[in-house]
């Protein structure tokens, strides 16, 4: 049975970063379940992601839900009530970027806020885990990320929408619930005998006195500074933007307009464009390893050697020198020969165009490793600097150790009368024996 006074001290009193609408419907629902009306049981709130835990992973992005009313512990209150925990989500977002199977997060993010208190040192860890693995965080808003669940997308490194969604509500609120007049009406008067003259500031019993209220305000207004700093430095704008929404909310274009996402898009959209972000992060590593080869290529090309400082510093008798030998003309200096300059753009193209081949040459080998039951990440391999003869020896070897070998067989119909086709037969320990006899 869920823990009523509990619940209330989470509600009431307590700053919290929601939605208006939202605290509504939560504020109508607990008063009446105060009241002692019977409320019936929403079923458990079930996620369709396909894995444990609620986390997802679509072909190397993981999919990190923050859905619901946002609280810093659920397990008090229970499933049931839709709710999502920041540990939760902490500890999700902790799995996933310490994946290696992982390239990137997405935060789906559903919700109009819940509780203040957390919700910061979660986005601040949100974004230190993106940054530690170099793993690209994004978000997208479907349908709403309002409050603390912006707080919670701000982290990311770019915030999507859908067309309809709604971001925004930087602010904080606080409810007091004055129950002196229910409390007359029902012939009850309550004293309170206590220690420390705000201990009980704000108690429901009694009209909120203006220094107790003053006293929440300034509370709500330090939180609500927190807030702007963290949407300012996250978002790259300046405070003063952020505190001139006044904590509007914003759907679709009006939200990228201010500033606060940064493109309209599905769900779907979003992801296909983070994939091809990795993909062209990909293809700059590699123009940047052609890039830093060549580099290496011309650096040695230009630096003479031994000799060749030897020999320029050399002047030799020429037929010139033999015709002025005696003059008391200066003799014009010789001019030494001038090393055609290197088309370093050329370079690069070569070198580039070499290690896609290199890669075709490592992908090729992965698949036939995986014929043979082993794991090869042919883009490991050529970041590794290894060569295509290591990988096969180490393949190779790897499939021996397992004792994979003995069960290989030729792929080609057999003819009657003729063995099957030995371990040493295979073109792939052919060609690494061919490489051993060249050493």
């Amino acid at each position: 049975m869920t823990d009523l006074p509990y619940l209330a001290s989470r509600l009431y009193g307590t700053p919290l970063l929601v939605a208006r609408p939202k605290l509504e419907i939560i504020l109508g629902v607990v008063a009446r379940k105060l009241a002692g009306d019977t409320l019936a049981t929403p079923p458990p709130a079930t996620v369709d992601t396909g894995m444990s835990g609620g986390l997802q992973i679509v072909e190397g992005i993981a999919v990190l839900p923050v859905l619901g009313t946002l609280v810093r512990r659920s397990s008090y209150i229970g499933a049931a009530s839709g709710l999502t925990s920041y540990h939760d989500i902490e500890a999700m977002a902790e799995a996933a970027f310490a994946d290696p199977e992982v390239r990137a997060v997405l935060l789906e993010i559903d919700s109009s806020g819940g509780e203040a208190g957390g919700v910061f040192d979660l986005a601040q860890r949100l974004r230190q885990l993106a940054q530690t693995s170099g793993k690209p965080l994004w978000a997208i808003a479907d349908e709403a990320a309002l409050s603390a669940a912006y707080a919670i997308a701000c982290a990311a490194d770019r915030l999507w929408l859908t067309r309809t969604a709604e971001v925004g509500s930087i602010g904080v609120v606080a409810v007091h619930v004055d129950e002196s007049v229910a409390d007359a009406k029902a012939g009850l008067n309550y004293t309170f005998l206590h220690a420390g003259a705000h201990k009980v500031d704000g108690h429901p019993h009694a009209p909120l006195p203006a220094p107790v209220a003053a006293d929440i305000q300034a509370d709500i207004e330090q939180l609500h500074t927190q807030f702007i700093s963290l949407v300012a430095g996250f978002r790259r704008l300046t405070p003063e933007a952020i505190r001139d929404t006044e904590a509007r909310v914003y759907r679709g274009e009006a939200a990228l307009q201010a500033g606060l996402a940064d493109q309209i898009g599905t769900r779907a959209e979003a992801i296909t464009a983070l994939q091809r972000q990795l993909a062209m992060s990909a293809g700059r590593s590699l123009r940047n390893k052609a890039a830093s080869l060549s580099a290496a290529h011309t650096t040695s090309r230009s630096q003479p050697s031994p000799k060749e400082i030897s020999m320029n510093n050399h002047n030799p008798v020429t037929p010139l020198d033999d015709a002025l030998e005696g003059s008391t003309a200066n003799p014009a200096p010789v001019q030494s020969p001038q090393t055609p300059p290197l088309d370093e753009a050329a370079i690069t193209a070569q070198v580039e165009q070499r290690l896609r081949r290199q890669l075709a040459e490592l992908t090729e080998i992965a698949a036939q490793a995986k014929r043979l039951g082993v794991t090869v990440d042919p883009a490991q391999a050529l970041a590794r600097g290894v060569t295509p003869d290591a990988l096969r020896q180490s393949v190779l070897k790897q499939a021996a150790e397992r004792d994979v070998a003995q069960d290989i067989v030729a792929e080609a119909p057999q003819q009657p009368c003729t063995k099957p086709q030995s371990v040493a037969d295979s073109p792939l320990v052919k060609a690494a024996q061919a490489y051993g006899g060249r050493k």
